[in-house]
């Protein structure tokens, strides 16, 4: 198996003996597997949801009809769900596949029990990646509880860079907004706070699931489990934190935008006012001159026109006067 390969087989299965080491094992033998070796031993079997043999297999592995259809379910949200002996874990991962947007969160739908771990999966998720490669190396998990732990921190690390691109393209913004008639796409800006809004979203809740594990009477956690589980909760609230972050800077860019082209229309209306207010009267006059009835003052001197003409230039230049003094002007 080529590890960092997203194209999973549709089945995994694996058989930890407890220091880091792992084989793989026929699926058929999952459902019959028991602990027999050192102390420690548990296994987990990974599932594609498509796949026509996953259900006939979860059903093999004992599972009841709820455990099933929380691992088949269309749509998942994060979440942590104690029944019976077991845990129901759903948690979701960043899009990070080529020409997906990150916010499209992947689900890995995870059932663990004390010495077994089933996972169900739709798409390729890099941090299973992650884990498969840790394998690969000879660095397996050493119990349930650390399989979890791990996966969440990947899962975090995985988020990271998602959210670091975030915060550059409104730094970009940001830096534009400071030059003169910069251009900035509303756009942009919109798809920026859909994706911090969406991935917000789901990272909420998972660090909810992760923080009810944590706390959750289960005794195959460990104590050193629960700490590492406590801080891949605080990794996705800082994540969590980062995403509200980016989702308010948008907005303050947003405003800036906004306040500017208010801006920019109260100018130009306020030199629209202006000129109506200097030719209003000056056209008030003309027209009252051009009324074609007897007795316009000086129609029949040929010096009239020129005169009018002065007086119109002095009216204009008074009224320009008294808008510079009430400040239209600035």
């Amino acid at each position: 198996m080529t590890v960092p390969n997203p194209d999973f087989p549709d089945v995994m299965t694996w058989i930890f003996d407890g220091s880091g080491k792992a084989v793989s094992l026929d699926a058929d033998e999952f459902a019959s597997w028991i602990p027999a070796g050192p102390e420690g031993q548990f296994a987990w079997q990974h599932l594609r949801l498509e796949a026509s043999g996953t259900v006939p297999l979860l059903r093999a592995g004992g599972l009841d009809e709820f455990v099933i259809d929380a691992l088949t379910a269309d749509e998942t949200r994060p979440r942590c769900t104690v029944h019976g002996d077991g845990v129901i874990l759903n948690l979701r991962g960043v899009n990070l596949q080529e020409g997906q947007p990150p916010e499209d969160m992947i689900s890995v739908r995870l059932w663990l029990t004390e010495n077994k771990i089933i996972g169900v999966w739709r798409r390729p998720l890099d941090a299973v990646a992650d884990m498969l490669a840790a394998i690969d190396r000879g660095q397996a998990p050493k119990s349930p509880g650390d399989f979890v732990a791990r996966l969440a921190l990947r899962l975090a690390d995985r988020a990271e860079p998602a959210i670091t691109d975030l915060n550059e393209r409104v730094d970009d913004l940001e830096e534009a907004l400071l030059e003169a008639n910069a251009e900035i796409s509303r756009s942009e800006l919109a798809a920026i706070r859909r994706s911090s809004i969406v991935l917000r979203r789901y990272l909420v809740p998972q660090r909810d699931a992760l923080t009810t594990l944590e706390i959750e009477d289960v005794p195959w956690l460990q104590p050193h489990d629960r700490s590492r589980l406590r801080e891949a909760s605080e990794r996705i609230y800082r994540i969590g934190e980062d995403l509200a972050a980016v989702r308010e800077r948008v907005q303050i860019i947003h405003d800036q935008l906004m306040d500017e082209r208010a801006e920019r229309m109260n100018s130009r209306m306020l030199v629209l006012s202006v000129v109506s207010a200097v030719f209003l009267p000056l056209g008030l006059v003309a027209g009252v001159l051009g009324i074609n009835v007897a007795g316009i003052p000086g129609a029949e001197s040929p010096h009239a026109f020129w005169v009018v003409c002065a007086l119109l230039v002095a009216l204009g230049g008074m009224l320009l006067g008294v808008a510079r003094w009430l400040g239209m002007f600035r």
